[in-house]
């Protein structure tokens, strides 16, 4: 399933989601514009290494990598997913958290989610990179905040599609399961490379956790628990 968007307007425009989209999209024509070879070494060199984390003299770089990770993707495919999930769920979580505590908790989310990987990752020499963890904050926000909100999703039967609504916490929690069986699934088969589940799953979580306390003071949602 693909998300469009959903039902739930924002009553400020999302500045912060706006920038760092625009900021994604940035970073990543000029990774492009460099030779495949200094690419991967940016990747190398700025992304998350779970080994700079178990050496001391190598920490504070490591640490310094769980922001920059968070700007640099692996390709086209990467780099629209990512901004079409920012686009459609981050406006409402600025919406509710207010422009600055939104910042705030979108690093938090992405560095927290760094951490998780670092932990569960298979191969400690592979870097990670992507917006996805700080995204998968953002999910886990909505998916407190708004759980009745409505996406309009593309879905596919068999050699059909159709254009329909889904429940948030049906879209988002399924999104979440298939997170969580695959990082579990790739400790049992000890993957190396690919997609980074526990940087998604370690999002989400803390993200869920965490917006709990980054809600405006007296701001009233439709959609709350």
């Amino acid at each position: 399933m693909i998300p469009l968007r959903d039902d739930v307007p924002s009553r400020r425009y999302p500045i912060i989601n706006t920038s760092l989209i625009l900021l994604n999209i940035l970073i990543f024509l000029w990774e492009i514009s460099l030779p495949l070879v200094y690419r991967e070494n940016v990747f190398f060199k700025y992304g998350v290494v779970p080994y700079r984390f178990y050496n001391l003299s190598l920490l504070p770089y490591g640490i310094f990598t769980l922001f920059t990770s968070m700007f640099l993707h692996g390709g086209w495919s990467h780099l629209i997913g990512n901004m079409l999930y920012l686009y459609i769920f981050g406006d409402n979580v600025e919406d509710t958290m207010g422009h600055f505590k939104y910042l705030v908790f979108y690093f938090l989310s992405g560095i927290l989610a760094g951490l998780t990987q670092v932990i569960f990752a298979p191969n400690p020499y592979i870097p990670a990179i992507g917006a996805s963890g700080a995204i998968a904050g953002v999910l886990g926000a909505y998916f407190r905040y708004y759980p009745r909100a409505r996406i309009l999703t593309i879905a596919f039967f068999g050699w059909f599609l159709e254009f329909i609504y889904v429940p948030a916490f049906f879209y988002i929690g399924i999104w979440f399961l298939l997170q969580l069986l695959s990082g579990l699934f790739s400790l049992m088969i000890n993957i190396s490379g690919g997609i980074a589940w526990w940087a998604h799953i370690g999002g989400f979580v803390f993200g869920a956790i965490l917006s709990r306390f980054f809600r405006r003071k007296r701001y009233w949602l439709y959609y709350y628990f």
